[in-house]
């Protein structure tokens, strides 16, 4: 199997030759320095050479931005850039790009794809992630209560910007399928209540997923956090995947996989146990193999390499990845 034909035979539950040696994300600036000291090769630093660097399959995302360069930038980490309708309308020149697809890169990654080299995928920010960008963490979590009017007039317009992203990126390409940013769990599970959700989200996912699955888009929900109580309201919202489960907010696949028969999902595997040696790596491959070798599942990190993970560590994590891997795909066989 190539590379997309593997991915779209595990996603839709058919037996493969092997799981894919995968990294979701790119990896921390700060882990790439210090293998830059260990044995990568210090030319190597964008992120698609350092997969090739190790034989990584190529998962090709773009993250199209909502906010335009001259866009307003918040003080400090979790301070919003408005406050109120007004401040809205101030900051409205700045978001929503009418052009926000590179036709260059994306003819470009869709011959790649054509020849079953890469899976493309997207990425949009959420109906959750880009209020809390505009207003910042607190004061959206007030919003939903004081703001209510606001926050559907965001959403509302970034509901018609990611349908007009759709439009323009399936005119070159079908991705294989996109992401929406949400961030919206911690290790106690969602930071809304499901009638928030149904109130302030779910009406603007059912703008957006009919126009994705017209197209053949898999919608993924790219979420930090335990998500197994929210993963029962994006799946009713028609979204067919969640990354990156977690497994230090105590995300568990075999529970997730008996909760949702037919759902997606990418990662999960403990990157606490990636710098801890052979015998965690196994136990935590192990965990895994029985809900991979069963489709549905694309194992990786479960956020990205944390510094404290040595070239040799993740050079041995990528030696028992591929042995997994390839009995992920016997058992899926037999």
């Amino acid at each position: 199997m190539n590379t997309r034909e593997r991915f779209h035979a595990i996603m839709s539950f058919r037996p493969f030759d092997r799981l894919p040696l995968l990294e979701w994300a790119g990896w921390w600036d700060k882990t790439i320095e210090r293998w830059h000291n260990e044995g990568l090769p210090v030319d190597e630093t964008d992120r698609y050479s350092i997969c090739r660097h190790f034989g990584l399959d190529l998962y090709k995302q773009d993250w199209f931005a909502v906010c335009g360069q001259d866009c307003p930038r918040p003080a400090s980490h979790g301070a919003g850039i408005i406050e109120s309708d007004a401040d809205y309308d101030a900051v409205l020149k700045h978001l929503y790009p009418p052009k926000p697809v590179d036709e260059e890169r994306w003819r470009e990654w869709a011959a790649e794809q054509k020849r079953g080299d890469v899976v493309l995928w997207f990425t949009v920010d959420g109906f959750f992630w880009f209020a809390r960008r505009l207003l910042g963490i607190e004061r959206h979590l007030y919003a939903f209560y004081d703001q209510r009017e606001l926050m559907h007039r965001i959403n509302s317009d970034l509901a018609d910007w990611i349908l007009l992203v759709i439009e323009q990126v399936c005119a070159i390409c079908t991705p294989d399928f996109m992401t929406f940013a949400e961030d919206m769990s911690y290790n106690n599970g969602p930071m809304l209540s499901r009638a928030l959700f149904d109130e302030f989200m779910r009406p603007y996912y059912d703008r957006v997923i009919p126009a994705l699955q017209r197209h053949g888009v898999m919608p993924i929900v790219d979420s930090d956090g335990d998500m197994t109580l929210a993963s029962h309201w994006f799946a009713e919202a028609g979204v067919e995947g969640i990354l990156p489960l977690e497994r230090q907010a105590g995300v568990d696949i075999a529970s997730l996989r008996r909760e949702h028969s037919t759902m997606t999902f990418i990662g999960h595997f403990d990157k606490m146990a990636m710098n801890k040696g052979e015998s965690a790596m196994r136990a935590e491959f192990e965990r895994l193999l029985p809900t991979a070798a069963k489709g549905g599942l694309l194992v990786s990190c479960d956020h990205q390499t944390p510094p404290g993970v040595s070239y040799d560590d993740y050079r041995l994590y990528l030696s028992l990845f591929q042995e997994y891997a390839e009995k992920a795909g016997a058992m899926a066989r037999s």
